[in-house]
């Protein structure tokens, strides 16, 4: 319910928050800090933070067709750090318990921030997340006919269907698109396969997380992520989780090395003005990976991507090089 923003003034940097007041937006000072550098990513946490707080409990939950609510039990992770381990133990719905481990993430990428920083800058920026909390608890309560207990000073509206936040984490993980896609992948399954499903997620978004640089994007967080490195001579490799509900699937994890291929055969990679991609060998993993299996993979991509041609000709039933992960498939060019 609460937008961050850094302003220079008399030589500091101020962190300001700006939320709906009884008389239109307004601003407050959270802290001030001696260098911008270290006041940019505080103001970034703070606002994947607000935003993500705020939105599963302001909008509604449409699965199989219902009106319903998402939780808002996360909101004790913002003040609550014994609380935030169960941002990563849910299985409500794909889509929150996306937000939440991205509510996590970001939680993480606060306290970082503030090692940097004196004593009396994190109590302020943990005053104002108190401040946040409570704001969000009275204004929910209040929404849905709950005893909120005593009543609260709360000076920063909320309404329901509008959220008052910076909805931009870099991941489109608030959209409304990304939210109806993840539900559609639920649609129909079972609990138990729901919760899969969850880990599943959780493994390829942290891993993803991990990896920095664009050469490597989630292309379904629930499915999906693709890597192509810089210099990679057209190479690409796909990490792919198994899509809940999906009958025509055998319910493994792959991993395909694939290439792109000039349309027009008399044009050099490179040079082409058109490519399509195709599997070159694929491994189909015996057991369900963890997060750490993913993130050596694309870190090794990307430190190393003139290992994908080398990739490309492991022979099946041999490992790729420099991995545990053994080539169940090859296909001819």
């Amino acid at each position: 319910m609460t937008i961050y923003s850094q302003h220079a003034n008399r030589g500091k940097t101020q962190i300001l928050a700006s939320y709906q007041g009884l008389d239109g937006v307004v601003s407050s000072t959270v802290t001030s800090l001696g260098d911008s550098r270290l006041a940019a990513p505080i103001v970034d946490a703070l606002n994947r933070i607000s935003a993500l707080a705020t939105v599963p409990v302001s909008v509604h939950d449409r699965r199989e067709r219902r009106s319903g609510y998402y939780p808002s039990e996360h909101l004790a992770a913002l003040t609550d750090p014994a609380a935030r381990a169960g941002l990563v133990s849910g299985a409500h719905s794909l889509w929150y318990e996306y937000v939440c481990l991205r509510l996590h993430q970001a939680l993480a990428d606060l306290e970082d921030a503030l090692i940097a920083v004196p004593d009396t800058i994190k109590i302020a920026i943990r005053a104002e997340l108190k401040v946040e909390e409570g704001g969000l608890r009275t204004a929910v309560a209040e929404f849905s006919g709950q005893n909120s207990g005593p009543e609260t000073d709360n000076s920063r509206h909320w309404e329901f269907g509008h959220a008052f936040v910076k909805h931009d984490d870099g991941m489109d993980t608030l959209n409304h698109e990304t939210r109806e896609q993840l539900d559609r992948r639920e649609a129909g399954i079972t609990a138990e396969e729901r919760e899969q499903a969850v880990a599943n997620l959780r493994v390829l978004v942290t891993a993803h997380s991990r990896c920095a640089g664009m050469w490597a994007s989630l292309d379904d967080p629930c499915s999906q992520i693709f890597a192509e490195p810089y210099d990679s001579d057209g190479f690409f490799v796909t990490v792919q989780a198994p899509v809940p509900g999906d009958d025509d699937a055998d319910g493994s994890w792959e991993i395909e090395v694939g290439r792109w291929e000039p349309d027009d055969p008399e044009e050099e990679y490179g040079e082409h003005s058109s490519a399509t991609g195709s599997t070159v060998i694929r491994c189909v993993l015996p057991t369900s990976p963890d997060t750490d299996d993913i993130t050596g993979l694309l870190r090794f991509v990307g430190e190393q991507p003139k290992v994908l041609a080398e990739w490309a000709d492991t022979r099946v039933g041999a490992a790729l090089v420099g991995t545990a992960f053994v080539v169940t498939k090859g296909y001819e060019s």
